[in-house]
């Protein structure tokens, strides 16, 4: 399996660990979560990728520690925070990049042909 520096993701743009979700602040998310829009998959030769679109009015109640306020745009998020938020993708996906020009779009990718530890 890929580390996350062979996968090019910059950790220093994450929490230093998962910040888990309060249950306050994951019953804010709930009424978006039908409304995230998830990407057909794309790839290159080395990885595949999807993007997540967020409802732009979701970003205002995602808790401030889930924000990179130097870009305007949420730090890169660790599996758990995303999964909590109320994304839902099969294993292996790495946030990678936030679209600054469109905060509200996440880059997801993973290996190509990746298979779940056993």
């Amino acid at each position: 399996m890929a580390t996350l520096d062979e996968m090019g993701i910059d950790t220093s743009r994450r929490n230093p660990s998962p910040r888990p979700l309060s249950d306050s602040e994951r019953a804010r998310l709930e009424e978006f979560i039908e409304a995230i829009h998830y990407s057909t998959r794309y790839n290159d030769n080395e990885y595949e990728y999807r993007h997540v679109q967020l409802p732009k009015a979701m970003l205002k109640a995602i808790p401030k520690d889930y924000h990179d306020q130097s870009k305007g745009t949420l730090k890169l998020l660790w599996e758990e925070e995303w999964r909590a938020m109320g994304i839902t993708q099969s294993l292996g996906w790495e946030h990678y990049e936030v679209h600054e020009p469109e905060p509200h779009i996440l880059l997801f990718k993973r290996p190509l042909n990746y298979q779940p530890p056993q």
